[in-house]
């Protein structure tokens, strides 16, 4: 099966595009399938498990059988109580469903480890450190097809007309998107990838959806999130280094800190009046997820821990300001699951009440004209291509792969047409 993974370009579709072939390799006890997609207004997959159940499960079987995995559990949301109902009595010996909280981060890794098997897993380790490997649902809908990835499922939100999960080719310009789930509803549209709370700016409406995008959510420019986004890092920390009263709401409500891990970002914010003598400061640092909670939801002065912390990493990495103790030390914050964050609060606080929260998957062909295929849409190194302009391809061609030896994977073509240029990204026109 390995093989064949690598042939059809697998990856990580909710992260960061990890080769998946690479990831099973690892042997481990359990399975974990990741449909908690705790970001607000997104819904691909829960849609996937309520349309796409059996070639999810093909695809859960086949990855247990390359993990050497005795058990598996879905971890879904518990408020999806149809979803859960639907999916049960497909469910094989050996897995089972974990119903979640409704509340952010249910979806980190760490997080969801924890919830499913009581487990911390170590600061800078991966799952299999615990005897587990994450997956994300649309990941194992492709391996269970056995087929090229050529296409990405995404939740169009916000100000659109008809907020939607979509299936479309891969390199899809972002504005062909918005425009199938209706257009924007505001003429000052700003349109944020992945979902809101660890989201960046689309550059522009050409911007492709890659193997990696889960979400596309527009918002007015005058949005707090669109404002915060369009920020720059230094002003953040400028005004973090005059602002931070040190109150410690950040480090109180960070996830990672709640676990158990060894880092305060109330202690990064503070390092920014600091030239010197950091390193007891940023120590921690590099475990970050990034989440966005402290920036979004916990600092009552709207300052920006998580840009503190970002900024911090390559000092912190430099000086190998790294966790030198045993996973038995590891302890968990007494409140820990006191303080998860409820969805309906963070959509209050995010400001995103006011849109429509579904997205129901539309079976409705999109056959955009051209496609841009950027050679470095997952983790590793770019991929080489292995066409040149002018060529004819058809629908699961390969366009580009990785070179000999080096982590990446393998892209083809998602629409049939003709090579019009090669430079970074494959594009092809019909």
């Amino acid at each position: 099966m390995s093989d064949r993974l690598v042939e059809n370009g697998v990856v990580g579709a909710g992260g960061a595009g990890f080769p998946t072939a690479v990831k099973l390799q690892s042997r481990v006890g359990m399975l974990i399938v990741n449909a908690a997609e705790c970001e607000p207004l997104l819904h691909k997959d829960k849609e996937l498990l309520r349309h796409q159940a059996r070639p999810m499960l093909e695809g859960l079987r086949l990855a247990m059988e390359r993990a050497c995995a005795s058990e598996a559990v879905i971890g879904i949301k518990h408020k999806y109580a149809d979803v859960i109902e639907s999916i049960t009595p497909l469910l094989p010996s050996g897995v089972r469903v974990r119903p979640l909280s409704d509340s952010y981060p249910a979806g980190d890794e760490f997080v969801l480890v924890r919830d499913v098997t009581g487990r911390v897993i170590p600061p800078g380790a991966l799952p299999r450190e615990v005897g587990v490997t994450v997956l994300n649902v649309e990941t194992l809908v492709n391996v269970g097809l056995g087929r090229p990835v050529t296409h990405k499922y995404l939740t169009v939100a916000g100000a659109v007309a008809n907020p939607v999960t979509l299936r479309v080719p891969v390199g899809t310009a972002i504005g062909e998107v918005i425009a199938a789930a209706g257009g924007a509803t505001v003429s000052d549209a700003a349109v944020l990838l992945g979902g809101v709370m660890m989201a960046r700016p689309a550059v522009n409406l050409e911007e492709p959806v890659t193997k990696t995008t889960g979400g596309v959510v527009v918002l007015p420019s005058s949005h707090r999130l669109a404002r915060r986004y369009a920020g720059t890092p230094a002003a953040a920390a400028r005004i973090g280094r005059s602002a931070c009263d040190q109150c410690r709401f950040c480090t109180e409500m960070c996830p990672r800190y709640l676990i158990g891990h060894p880092i305060e970002p109330h202690r990064a914010m503070l390092s920014l009046g600091f030239t010197r003598a950091k390193d007891p400061l940023i120590a921690g640092t590099i475990y970050c997820c990034e989440c966005n909670l402290c920036t979004l939801y916990a600092c009552p002065e709207d300052l920006d821990p998580r840009q503190a912390c970002v900024d911090a990493k390559p000092l912190a990495r430099e000086r190998q300001l790294i966790w030198k103790g045993r996973p038995e030390e590891l302890r968990p914050h007494p409140l820990a699951d006191s303080r998860r964050v409820p969805m309906r609060r963070l959509l209050l606080k995010l400001g995103l009440d006011g849109f429509r929260n579904v997205g129901p998957l539309e079976d409705r062909p999109l056959q955009p004209r051209r496609v841009v295929l950027p050679l470095k849409q997952h983790a590793g190194a770019p991929a080489l291509a292995v066409v040149k302009a002018g060529e004819r391809v058809r629908v699961g061609d390969v366009v580009a792969a990785p070179a000999e030896g080096a982590l990446g994977a393998r892209i083809h073509a998602s629409i049939e047409g003709r090579v019009q240029a090669v430079d970074g990204a494959v594009v092809i026109e019909v």
